[in-house]
């Protein structure tokens, strides 16, 4: 690098709920997709965890936008100037001018072209020169460290915030998916509607956050069960405050609905596998990948539903970024990459 070296090289994973960006094989943006912007001025206040921070807690002349709903762009003003904001975190010291940018972001595999688009607007609109797309499943079996170009069945099933993305892979293609706009987000306001409901007390969607990542659990008994989350919040018949135990067990309670829809979605994926694929992936089992893959006891769900083992990736939180890291180093040679 230095200041001869005018491309800086980027891998971005530009997700509902974090973004995170690989520099030179190296993480250095894992921030909340979300910002704080002053109404009147349309300045951004923050950007990425500060803004979190703010998130619930501001008053009329500051808003938080989280400029991705569902996996896809929904406010494109936003999702630009905060893309421009992470790049910006990234160091860039020692350019005498900003440098021109080769970018690799992954999208969900269910974008339609003009999602596509918008996303490749937003990144050249903050400073991409090259732009090219991954989609998400790839991205995630590549991060789980499995041989995609191989001709040989891979299955990876990645939970984020918006979308859970299913995909059977071989010889670097996918052969079919499925993606369902039930994941993290719909998790937490499934616990929020759940603690509304089953106690008359309103809770925040950070609250819920804290609680899914504590005590969320996919079966009703697992082994090793954590500790019950505490929580205080006004009585909403009372306005008193009023504090609750909520173990893991209710949690499960309150995710299941959701998580049926991810055992459909699932079973949808695995109809539609070719046979000699199929066996592959009994073989080498299921990947699960993202933040979804570290609800408790999801993988042994799973298995009991599927009949078939799970494996939880290394670090499922950055797979997706990882994989998409890879595919940049191998821009040229992988052909499932869309400029």
């Amino acid at each position: 690098m230095g200041l001869f070296s005018l491309t800086q090289e980027l891998a971005v994973d530009l997700g509902t709920a974090n973004t995170l960006i690989i520099h030179n094989g190296k993480v250095v943006v894992d921030e909340p997709s979300i910002i704080a912007v002053n109404v009147h001025t349309g300045k951004v206040e923050a950007i990425g965890t500060e803004a979190r921070k703010m998130h619930g807690k501001t008053h009329p002349d500051i808003k938080t936008i989280r400029p991705l709903k569902d996996g896809v762009i929904a406010d494109f003003n936003a999702a630009e100037q905060m893309l421009r904001g992470m790049i910006k975190k990234v160091n860039t010291k020692g350019f005498l001018f900003s440098p021109s940018l080769k970018m690799v972001i992954c999208i969900p595999s269910g974008s339609t072209n003009v999602e596509i688009r918008t996303v490749r607007e937003s990144a050249e609109h903050a400073g991409g020169r090259d732009v090219s797309m991954i989609f998400e499943p790839m991205a995630a079996a590549l991060g789980a460290g499995l041989d995609v170009e191989a001709p040989e069945g891979h299955m990876i099933i990645d939970i984020g915030g918006g979308t859970t993305e299913i995909a059977c892979i071989s010889l670097g293609g996918i052969v079919c998916s499925e993606s369902i706009d039930v994941a993290g987000d719909v998790f937490t306001e499934d616990i929020q509607k759940y603690v509304r409901q089953q106690y008359n007390v309103r809770i925040g969607e950070r609250t819920a956050e804290n609680i899914k990542m504590a005590v969320g659990a996919a079966l009703r008994e697992i082994d090793n069960p954590p500790e019950d989350f505490v929580v205080t919040g006004p009585n909403m018949l009372t306005t008193l405050p009023t504090t609750i135990n909520i173990s893991y067990s209710e949690v499960a309670y309150a995710l299941e609905k959701s998580l049926l829809k991810v055992d459909a979605a699932i079973m949808k994926v695995l109809e539609n596998v070719p046979p000699e694929l199929y066996s592959d992936i009994i073989k080498n089992g299921i990947y699960l990948a993202g933040g979804g893959a570290l609800i408790k006891g999801l993988d042994r769900r799973l298995h009991e539903k599927t009949g078939i083992p799970f494996v939880i990736a290394e670090d499922p939180l950055r797979a997706v970024v990882r994989g998409t890291g890879i595919a940049l180093k191998n821009i040229d040679k992988f052909s499932f990459l869309m400029k």
